[in-house]
């Protein structure tokens, strides 16, 4: 079982992708406006949802997660730390949220998604490193379609499929806005981009840098607060 911050904690189930850095940093990274709603897109055990709803008291989150044993421990975990009111999950694939969702439902939308296309497959945990049901295009499509005009849409991906990431976002009509680049230390190579697509919004994009340890493997402050520490 994993500690979270203000006493959550989040249990996985066998097969499950760990907690990880990247989602950590998504939820550190997502900005929320006060009681937003908010859709997690490929959700697993719950693990964004309770890190979102630990940090920001006022919002709530439903996770879509096609793996049913995923769902039911993202169900079981909301119960734990007893917010069934605020942490909900739908098993289903996102690509049919169109069928489940009404257009616009949503104020902000997030996802931690597979990062790669090709490749031997993980045996642990194969769907959740692999785009083999969660294409770029059908995670921004379903974005799209999720959340309202002025809406966000916030991920974290590998930086070598940036462009990617942003042809995607902009066909979609979701604008990128905002950028982070993280490395594992100052000058070392960027090991994440997360990013920030407003639905409707007009071009301009912030670029932000942060790194996780200092020069003589110390945590940063950026890493400090990121972890509560």
């Amino acid at each position: 079982m994993e500690q979270l911050c203000n006493g959550f904690t989040l249990e996985l189930c066998n097969g499950a992708f760990p907690l990880s850095t990247d989602s950590i940093a998504l939820s550190g990274f997502v900005r929320l406006p006060k009681n937003a709603n908010v859709l997690d897109l490929g959700s697993g055990c719950g693990t964004l949802g309770l890190l979102l709803c630990a940090s920001h008291p006022g919002c709530t989150v439903t996770g879509v997660e096609i793996d049913e044993n995923a769902h039911c421990m993202a169900l079981h975990n909301a119960q734990a730390n007893g917010i069934t009111a605020r942490l909900t999950s739908i098993c289903a694939d996102l690509c049919a949220v169109p069928t489940f969702i009404k257009p616009g439902s949503f104020r902000c939308c997030v996802s931690n998604p597979p990062y790669f296309t090709a490749g031997p497959h993980s045996k642990s945990h194969p769907n959740a490193r692999h785009e083999a049901l969660c294409s770029l295009d059908a995670l921004f499509k379903a974005a799209a379609w999720s959340i309202r005009f002025g809406g966000d849409f916030f991920l974290v991906h590998k930086p070598e499929r940036l462009a990617e990431l942003c042809a995607c976002s902009s066909f979609c009509g979701l604008e990128p806005k905002r950028l982070m680049l993280l490395r594992h230390r100052a000058g070392d190579p960027i090991s994440l981009v997360l990013l920030q697509c407003r639905k409707g919004a007009k071009p301009g994009l912030t670029i932000e840098e942060a790194y996780l340890q200092e020069a003589d493997g110390t945590p940063s402050e950026y890493y400090r607060k990121l972890y509560h520490i």
